[in-house]
């Protein structure tokens, strides 16, 4: 009798591990429709609900040359994603009283930062953090030097001739600059900061310097060219910038690691990340900003546009969801980040070359593998059992 017992559970697990298997297959089958579709190199995601991954994936390849399979543990040039990064990295210094939000970045900077049109308006951090700066890309974003009036004589056109905090534009200097003022502030090379204050202490293998990687994990980048239908492996997304590193000037030499854009991460680390700020600033039992800092970065300061302190609230994603997050374009790469702190849900997606269609606003193909994995693992779970964590 006991043998029969003991048969009967053996054979019941084998269909159970049967079934999950089915499921996963499910899963990545669902995102390979959705891939074809935009021709997608690779795609990369992780599914956090309740405040734990549940499901990580990845279809499609790594490298087209090798034909190397793309892994959820390779690592990818996140683009945009990456401004949280840095700013998180200032919250922590507000929390200890080093600066505050609404100090004039032009102190912070060292030189100053005054729009001409509105020279008795003061551009804050606040403001550089939100894109309120009334500052744009004008003059390019990869040199500090285009809106430094002692640098440049057209430091002028780096403003938009509104007045600053009344209206938003995106602009990929304003974090470039705020990366300056964190070494400024600390004293310490801007990717090793970060390491040191956010990735360490959440375990996450990434970082902001190639040199300080595993290279042989870099999922490659392709851009699509629709003339010629081919995809372009674009290889200076992950350029170490040797030479520039080994002049560095802290506070100045900042752009060389983009904290604006230059993020490398896995989407099972970014997810790690992810629930940090779904959590308030907690994970795994490390906390890494206060409940109150992390409430502030995702407070829309532009109301319009949702954007906080290089967090966006987002309601046109997953259908009607209220989301936090970023997105990140860079190289052919498309990355999409949010989350729902109040029902504990998060999902990341990313691409290393596709089609490029938008939906709404948002790129198409990081949004409808969202939806299809909303839908499948956090909406209606009993119509796909997975286990916890697989991949």
């Amino acid at each position: 009798m006991s043998s029969m017992k003991n048969k009967i559970t053996l054979i019941s697990l084998l269909i159970l591990l049967g079934h999950l298997s089915i499921a996963q297959d499910l899963v990545n089958d669902g995102v390979k429709l959705i891939a074809k579709k935009y021709k997608a190199v690779g795609v990369a995601y992780a599914v956090v609900k309740k405040g734990e991954i549940i499901k990580t994936g990845a279809i499609g390849y790594k490298n087209l040359e090798t034909n190397e399979p793309l892994d959820s543990e390779n690592l990818f040039r996140i683009a945009s994603i990456s401004k949280s990064f840095t700013a998180t990295a200032l919250m922590q210094l507000v929390e200890k009283g080093r600066i505050s939000l609404d100090d004039d970045f032009g102190d912070l900077i060292g030189f100053p930062v005054r729009n001409p049109a509105f020279a008795d308006k003061v551009i804050t951090l606040r403001m550089i953090l939100s894109h309120t700066s009334s500052i744009n890309d004008a003059n390019g974003y990869f040199n500090l030097d285009v809106i430094n009036p002692s640098k440049s004589l057209d430091w002028k056109k780096s403003y938009n001739n509104y007045s600053p905090g009344t209206q938003y534009q995106y602009c990929n200097l304003n974090f470039n600059m705020a990366g300056a003022v964190l070494e400024r502030l600390t004293g310490k090379r801007f990717d090793q900061y970060i390491k040191q204050q956010i990735l360490n202490p959440l375990n996450l293998d990434a970082g902001y310097c190639v040199d300080s990687l595993d290279t042989d994990k870099f999922a490659q980048i392709y851009e699509y060219d629709s003339e010629l239908d081919h995809f372009a492996i674009r290889s200076a997304a992950y350029n170490p910038r040797s030479e520039e590193i080994s002049n560095y000037e802290l506070g100045y030499s900042t752009p060389v690691f983009s904290p604006t854009g230059g993020m490398k991460i896995s989407v099972t680390d970014l997810a790690k990340y992810m629930i940090m700020h779904l959590n308030y600033g907690k994970y795994a039992g490390k906390r890494i900003l206060q409940r109150k800092s992390a409430k502030t970065m995702q407070t829309k300061v532009a109301n319009k546009e949702g954007y906080g302190l290089a967090l966006c609230e987002v309601n046109n994603f997953i259908r009607d969801k209220k989301l936090i997050g970023h997105t990140g374009s860079a190289y052919g790469l498309y990355s999409s980040m949010f989350f729902s702190p109040e029902e504990k849900f998060g999902i990341v997606v990313i691409t290393n070359g596709a089609v490029l269609k938008y939906d709404n606003g948002q790129v198409a193909i990081t949004k409808e593998v969202s939806n299809f994995l909303y839908n499948s693992l956090i909406e209606n779970p009993q119509e796909l059992p997975l286990k916890k964590g697989g991949k």
